[in-house]
């Protein structure tokens, strides 16, 4: 198994990369155990947690490329929401503890019946879908009340 600490700061892109497929909550961890597609295993102890796209190993014939999986999450149209809509729509997934991504004309949220409900009731519309969901790391850190 290799231990892997931080990601490659140089890497030869030539190499054929192997992917080493996490979902966004592992990406959010520091220490995890994971397997490339080849059943190469790493262990990761991070300062600092990976990002989509990080490689993390490499040999003379491949390079080991994290690669993040799609979710289930909810699509929310900005287009038809004033700003005042969109914070308070930002607000209310986020007093749910849940993170939010933003994106031009759309925010992603994940796929939970709780959001749903909000989201329902406010008179808010969405769309299910698969995505790769990359929220704000800011809005993921812990916090206390």
């Amino acid at each position: 198994m290799h231990l892997i600490t931080a990601p490659l700061p140089t890497v030869d892109s030539s190499l054929p990369a192997i992917p080493i497929q996490v979902d966004c909550r592992t990406l959010l961890k520091r220490l995890w155990r994971g397997a490339a597609v080849d059943g190469t295993e790493f262990g990761f102890q991070l300062e600092a947690p990976l990002n989509d796209g990080s490689t993390v190993w490499a040999s003379a014939n491949a390079r080991y490329v994290i690669q993040q999986l799609p979710e289930a999450v909810l699509e929310i149209s900005l287009l038809s929401l004033t700003a005042e809509n969109m914070a308070i729509t930002g607000w209310a997934i986020g007093n749910l503890h849940f993170p939010i991504e933003t994106q031009p004309g759309r925010i992603l949220a994940p796929d939970d019946p709780a959001v749903r409900q909000a989201l329902t009731r406010m008179g808010v519309d969405f769309t299910p879908g698969m995505a790769v969901f990359r929220p704000h790391r800011l809005a993921v850190q812990g916090h206390t009340h």
